[in-house]
Formats: structure tokens, C-alpha cells, sequence
């Protein structure tokens, strides 16, 4: 009975030192090359403490910052890290701009995931609800444009007969046109010219298609990347301010924040009514396309200013097919609703987060427009709102305080 329980504690007894032998990290083979004379010698031992220990080591002593060889590395290595840090800003600024963009939008619906969240639902399913609604948008977006789209395509080509008629009689309008421009002849010359330029003309459609849809589709995935990890983006990002400073920090970014997500979800219901308002008018009045034409309201509105003034002008074009009143009321139409959108619904809805003076945000928005485009134009709001926010909680009370 003795010796079974003494075998069982000396199996014990190897399993345990087994397993203490699994947990310590291996030793360096360097410490038992390097002779004991060497240098070295003492450091590998000291490292080979600090490993078993489970340890890095601790810090050394700081360099001397105040001789002449430190100052004129630092000199020449911020002179070296800037100009590297230009040319790589300017190579990757497309890139850089679209990355931006999916974090503008990302820390636009934020909100959402984290009023989800809030109401039960983990961060992952709060993200998945959000980006299926977004799908579901985009696919009735494509589900009413193809029908519109396939009509009309379907129609000019049963009309391209008619057409070609319509050149060859110099009492027709296009005859006039033919004659005055003569769209027969490049035409012609178009397409006997081997192909070169048509082909050429293809090729570039096709490249401009190709490169749209590389940049939509960077777009979405690096906002699904931001959406899912923007708690952790935001630590990282505050852990770069210094420890002092880094309650204050916490707070200008949340607020910051804050105001990209209310202007996104303000924009994006404002838009709404502006979609559903042109679909309704639309209806009424027996203008074609009105689910077609109600989403890209929708989406044209999302640009401030220039959005809805554009959208507008194409509605108005459409109703011309119905007749010159109606187009006239379209365009009386969009002008009260710009109006409105303007002094009623843009200040109540998004006025009480963005508090930009009119003239900024104009300024922002042509500056952001002349720089960058439409993605410029459509985050121009949110940025001079931070800017005014970093004015007003940094930059003005140190110089009331100089």
C-alpha cells in the first residue's frame, strides 16, 4: 500500500516538474557559446534572469539629449522624417482620402451601433443590423434604377433607325444639326479610323469604371474595419497624448465625435425628406421615374449646397417630358423646399450639433469642394465644426491668457 502511494507522488512529483519545465521559456543557446571572459557574457546572463523572471528588462539610462551629436541627429532625422512623410502624403493622397472618408462615415454611424448596444445587442450583431440596412438601401437603389435604365437603352436602340433617317432630311432638327455640325461625318470617320479611337474611348470608360468601383469597394471595407474597431481605435488614438493631458483629450474627442455622428444622421434624415418628398411631388404630377429619381435626391442631398441645387435642376429636366408647367412648378417646387431645408430643417435638425456660423460653413464647403471634390464638400461641415471646437477650448483661451 506504501509503495503504490509513494509511486503515485513520484509520478506526481514528474509531472509537475514536467510541467514547470514546459512553462519556462528556453534558454538562449548563446549563453553557453559565448565564453565566460567575454563581454557579452554578463549581459546574456542578466537577459537569461529577466526571461525566466517572464520579463523584458527595464530601461536603461536615457541618452545625453544635450550634446552636439544628439541635437544634430534629431535635426537631421526630423528633416528626414518630414520630407519622407510629404512624398508619402503626396504618392498615397488618393488612397489617404478614401481612408478618411471610411472613417468619416464609420464614426458617422457609430452612433447607431452604440444606441444598439446600449439596448442589449452585442457590438458585432449591432454592426451587421446597420451594414444590412445600408445593403438593403443600396439594392432598392439598384432595383429601381435597372428597369428605367433596361427601358430606355431598349428604346434607343429600336429609335436608332428613326435617327439615322431623321441626319439624312436637312428638314429635321438633327438634318439642321448634321448639316450645321456634321455629326454624320465624325461619326463616320470614328468608327473607319481602325477602331483606334473608339477602342482608346473604351478602354478609358473602362478604366475610370474600374478604378470607381477599386475605390468603393476600399470604402466600404475600411468603414466595416473602423465601425468594428472603433473602441479600440479611439484608445489608441487618445493613448497618444501625453498622461496629463489625456483626460481633457477624452473629452474634446468625444465631443468630436459626437458632432460627426449628429451631422451624419442629421444629413442622412434631412436627405430622407428631400428623397421622399421629390418621390411624393413626383407622384402628384405624373413625372416619370419618381423611385429613381427620389433616391438620387436622396443621395445628391448628402453633398451641402451643391446637392440638391443639381438634384433639382435634373427633376425639373425630367418634367419638361410632361409638359413646361409642370417643370415650372418642379422648379418653384425645389426652390421652397431649398428654402426651407435651409431656415427650417437644417437648423433644428442639425444646427443644435454643428454650430458653424453661415459664412464658415460656406467657406468650408468651397474650400473642401476646390480641394478635394465631392468628398471634400461632403465632410467640409464636421471638420470646421472640429476646428471651431480646437479654437474655441484651446487655441482662444491661451491667447485671452498671453
Amino acid at each position: 500500500m506504501s509503495s503504490t502511494t509513494g509511486s503515485e507522488t513520484t509520478t506526481r512529483d514528474a509531472a509537475s516538474e514536467d510541467q514547470d519545465e514546459a512553462q519556462t521559456p528556453p534558454t538562449s543557446p548563446l549563453v553557453e557559446e559565448i565564453e565566460p571572459s567575454n563581454p557579452v557574457h554578463e549581459a546574456m546572463e542578466d537577459a537569461e534572469a529577466e526571461r525566466q523572471a517572464g520579463g523584458l528588462g527595464h530601461m536603461g539610462r536615457p541618452l545625453n539629449a544635450r550634446s552636439p551629436f544628439m541635437i544634430g541627429m534629431k535635426g537631421a532625422a526630423g528633416v528626414a522624417v518630414t520630407i519622407a512623410l510629404v512624398e508619402l502624403f503626396l504618392k498615397a493622397r488618393g488612397v489617404l482620402v478614401l481612408i478618411g472618408l471610411a472613417f468619416f462615415i464609420a464614426a458617422g454611424l457609430d452612433p447607431v451601433v452604440v444606441w444598439l448596444t446600449r439596448h442589449g445587442l452585442r457590438r458585432w450583431m449591432a454592426v451587421i443590423i446597420v451594414l444590412l440596412a445600408l445593403l438593403a438601401f443600396v439594392g432598392g437603389f439598384i432595383a429601381a434604377a435597372i428597369p428605367p435604365v433596361t427601358s430606355q437603352i431598349t428604346s434607343l436602340i429600336h429609335e436608332l433607325p428613326n435617327y439615322a433617317h431623321q441626319l439624312q432630311d436637312h428638314n429635321s432638327t438633327l438634318g439642321k444639326l448634321n448639316d450645321k455640325y456634321g455629326i454624320q461625318k465624325r461619326l463616320t470617320s470614328l468608327l473607319s479610323s481602325d477602331g483606334s479611337s473608339l477602342v482608346g474611348g473604351v478602354i478609358g470608360a473602362g478604366q475610370i469604371v474600374i478604378s470607381t468601383v477599386s475605390s468603393m469597394l476600399l470604402v466600404a471595407v475600411m468603414t466595416i474595419y473602423f465601425l468594428v474597431g472603433m473602441p479600440s481605435t479611439k484608445l489608441f488614438l487618445y493613448r497618444l497624448v501625453p498622461h496629463s493631458r489625456r483626460p481633457r483629450a477624452i473629452l474634446i474627442g468625444d465631443a468630436i465625435f459626437t458632432k460627426v455622428g449628429g451631422y451624419v444622421l442629421g444629413n442622412v434624415i434631412t436627405s430622407f425628406i428631400a428623397g421622399a418628398g421629390t418621390f411624393l411631388w413626383m407622384l402628384a404630377w405624373g413625372i416619370p421615374y419618381p423611385a429613381l429619381l427620389g433616391l438620387l435626391i436622396f443621395l445628391l442631398d448628402l453633398i451641402p449646397v451643391i446637392g440638391s441645387t443639381v438634384g433639382g435642376a435634373i427633376v425639373t429636366l425630367v418634367a419638361l417630358t410632361v409638359s413646361i408647367p409642370v417643370a415650372i412648378a418642379t422648379l418653384v417646387f425645389y426652390v421652397a423646399y431649398r428654402l426651407a431645408e435651409d431656415y427650417l430643417l437644417v437648423p433644428r435638425i442639425i444646427g443644435h450639433t454643428v454650430k458653424v456660423p453661415a459664412l464658415g460653413g460656406m467657406v468650408a464647403i468651397v474650400l473642401g469642394g476646390v480641394v478635394m471634390g465631392i468628398i471634400g464638400a461632403l465632410i467640409a461641415l464636421p471638420v470646421a465644426a472640429a476646428i471651431q471646437l480646437l479654437l474655441e477650448e484651446i487655441t482662444f483661451p491661451r491667447l485671452d491668457n498671453g
